[in-house]
């Protein structure tokens, strides 16, 4: 059966983004339509490279398209990260999302967290940068495996270094090595201010992750005021002591008026070598807060030996391909924030579709 354009759009048009909440077409998220008699070839083009849920896309498509009297479906699957519904014209306009990673108190694996999802999200195919804003407790040159390189200048510009796929700087790379940065308030937000706009030549990017120190002190207040954020992501350990500290942060970025796009419980538990779990630290509290607050819960990281390994030795890509639990764990929270940003970042344009 041959199909019209007509009978093609409104097929497609009955396809919702499961996290959008609108129709593809609508979100002109249809870039290409070709129709050959019974056959139907659809070009989709997903929100973020990490979509979590393409499967279902594609899916549903494909149902529509069978369902309008389509014989075959071909379907191609394309990702453009894409930024807020009106371009920034800030002072870093080529990154279209800037995410803080924070917590309320130190200890919880913010850094981590925050390391592991600019990898994830990498490895879905995005250009992503990291910016290690704990200017008191700079742990990236350890986990990216940097420790004692300077990166290079380009005229009165750092140069980001390029590892494992990402862009990353931080102040451990210009300091003296296990030299103690003894500054006051002005002079950290002096620093990190320096180091992420004025003295750095980011690329083009699709995410920025700023791993930000612990706390609800000066360096994120800069932060919040300096850039619009696309929002922040707050790490906590599940026991009551640390969720009670984790609001205070999520209190501030919203009076700030910087979008929460979600908790994350890291040291959620421990899986021994028997295979059994234990709660060391109360399994389940950041999930039950973020509910009780109405935040997105972006998922749990057990506590692996893996994960602790790999940061020591500087290899934290080793996180997705050494354990397959570890790897579930990490993948679930970068496709949960990615979906948020995308949502974040909702918009209607017109549809730019060549049908043929």
């Amino acid at each position: 059966m041959a199909l019209s354009n007509d009978q093609v759009m409104a097929a497609l048009r009955t396809v919702q983004d499961p996290e959008l909440f609108k129709d593809i077409v609508s979100l002109g998220m249809v870039k290409h339509v070709e129709i050959n008699g019974g056959e139907v070839k659809v070009r989709v083009e997903l929100t973020t490279p990490g979509c979590p849920m393409k499967d279902v896309i594609e899916r549903d498509v494909t149902a529509a398209l069978k369902k309008a009297g389509a014989e075959t479906v071909q379907i191609e699957l394309t990702a453009n990260v894409r930024g807020p519904a009106v371009p920034r014209k800030d002072i870093l306009p080529q990154v279209k999302n800037i995410i803080a990673v924070g917590a309320g108190k130190g200890g919880v694996g913010k850094s981590t967290v925050a390391l592991n999802v600019a990898i994830g999200l990498r490895r879905c195919g995005a250009k992503v940068g990291l910016m290690d804003g704990d200017v008191y407790g700079p742990s990236m040159p350890t986990m990216l495996g940097i420790k004692g390189l300077v990166p290079q200048v380009h005229g009165s510009k750092i140069l980001p270094h390029i590892v494992h796929g990402i862009h990353a700087v931080t102040i451990g790379s210009l300091v003296e090595q296990d030299k103690p940065l003894i500054w006051r308030g002005p002079m950290a937000q002096g620093a990190f201010k320096q180091l992420l706009v004025d003295n750095t030549e980011w690329p083009e990017l699709d995410y920025l992750i700023v791993d930000l120190p612990p706390g609800t002190g000066d360096v994120p207040l800069t932060l919040c005021q300096l850039l619009p954020l696309t929002g922040a992501v707050i790490v906590a350990t599940p026991q009551q002591v640390a969720l009670d500290d984790a609001i205070r942060a999520l209190h501030m970025f919203e009076q700030l008026h910087t979008p929460i796009l979600g908790l994350v419980e890291n040291m959620s538990y421990f899986i021994a070598p028997d295979g059994r779990e234990h709660d060391i630290f109360g399994r389940g509290g950041t999930e039950k807060t973020a509910q009780r607050m109405g935040m997105p819960y972006l998922g749990a990281i057990p506590m692996f030996t893996e994960l602790r390994i790999n940061s020591d030795h500087g290899k934290p890509d080793w996180n997705f391909t050494t354990n397959p639990k570890l790897k579930e764990a990490l993948e679930r929270v970068v496709r949960n924030l990615a979906g948020e940003v995308s949502k974040r970042n909702m918009q209607t344009p017109a549809p730019e579709l060549t049908i043929t």
